[in-house]
């Protein structure tokens, strides 16, 4: 097998030889066992007839698509059957679900489970997010061992489903890893280390500017420099969160999803999307901001959020790209963290 590394671990050899938790083990086993699953139903689903909506709205008004409501069960399932898992929050679920104590483990799972699905229909990358938190010493597992900063997360990723099927994640403290779907064993194997480029990488952002009329003034000046610096950048946006952050976080520059006049809180979730993503562009070597959120500009893993579909704006990418943001911010006397 040419080319085919046999010595790189795959992903339950990775997670027991770097931590030495059996019960993380298993709970990662379960996350990789639903992403191959859900990659399975997004390669079939035009075979399948799981296209279009299922007829329903999810907890934060979003039309839901069949393989929403799928993607949603096998995560589900997988993560309650586990045996490590006390709460689980998803995009799909107005409500957390609390596993029964005589089931459950120490850990607290929030989840996208098929992040950017309204690109399903027309074959657009999507993809799967989580983020873990260990329920508090004696909790029998409630919501607010979950709603909490994003500094207290213990693990954070996500998987992409495209020409490849990729997951990423982070331990707390540690960096960003890489596995690849072997489709020969069925494994999830090491492939790479994630790193944003050194520098900044590629001169590349991406937001989606229809929204630019409804943006404050450091916005629509950090997109016009953007566009007029003397070596412009390029625009990249898929409108998939996976999608735009993997890029990101592979070639470099800026995804910006900031509060606006129509969404003052912005548009993404914080605990299954805003925190899980900022963890892996931190620890990639990155910065993750609000950008002006409640008054002041700081970071998103500081947030605490008020209830498990809060949400918050989103500026991440390289400190070459955010400091720009934060000059806009700063001419217009906004006190901005230095970077």
């Amino acid at each position: 097998m040419s080319g085919v590394d046999v010595n790189a671990p795959t992903l339950g050899s990775f997670v027991m030889r770097n931590t030495k938790d059996p019960e993380l083990v298993i709970l990662m086993n379960a996350i990789a066992l639903s992403c191959k699953q859900i990659a399975t139903a997004v390669k079939r689903a035009g075979i399948a007839k799981l296209y279009g909506l299922a007829g329903e709205q999810n907890s934060t008004g979003d039309d839901q698509k069949m393989l929403d409501v799928m993607s949603n069960e096998i995560m589900i399932n997988a993560l309650r059957n586990s045996g490590v898992c006390s709460v689980l929050v998803s995009e799909e679920d107005e409500d957390p679900i609390i596993v029964p104590e005589a089931d459950n483990g120490k850990y607290c799972v929030a989840f996208d489970p098929l992040d950017g699905s309204s690109n399903i229909d027309c074959n657009v990358s999507v993809g799967t997010i989580f983020g873990v938190y260990e329920k508090e010493p004696g909790s029998k597992g409630t919501t607010a061992d979950i709603l909490r900063a994003g500094d207290d997360m213990i693990c954070a990723g996500y998987c992409v489903y495209s020409s490849a099927v990729e997951l990423v994640f982070s331990f707390k403290g540690g960096a960003a890893y890489c596995f690849c779907l072997d489709p020969n064993i069925g494994e999830f194997v090491s492939t790479r280390l994630m790193k944003l480029p050194d520098g900044g990488g590629k001169t590349i952002y991406s937001c989606n500017e229809g929204n630019s009329k409804h943006w404050d003034q450091p916005i629509k000046d950090t997109i016009e420099y953007f566009k007029t610096t003397p070596k412009p950048y390029t625009a990249r946006y898929v409108g998939s969160m996976v999608a735009d952050v993997h890029r990101t976080l592979l070639y470099g520059g800026i995804f910006i999803y900031p509060a606006d006049k129509k969404s003052p809180k912005g548009k993404l979730r914080i605990l299954y999307e805003g925190f899980p993503m900022a963890m892996l562009i931190e620890q990639s070597g990155g910065i993750a901001s609000t950008g002006l959120f409640k008054g002041k500009v700081g970071r998103v893993m500081d947030v605490i959020p008020e209830d498990i579909h809060d949400r918050c704006p989103i500026i991440m990418g390289g400190a070459r790209d955010v400091k720009i943001v934060y000059d806009m911010y700063k001419k217009a006397g906004v006190d901005v963290p230095s970077i």
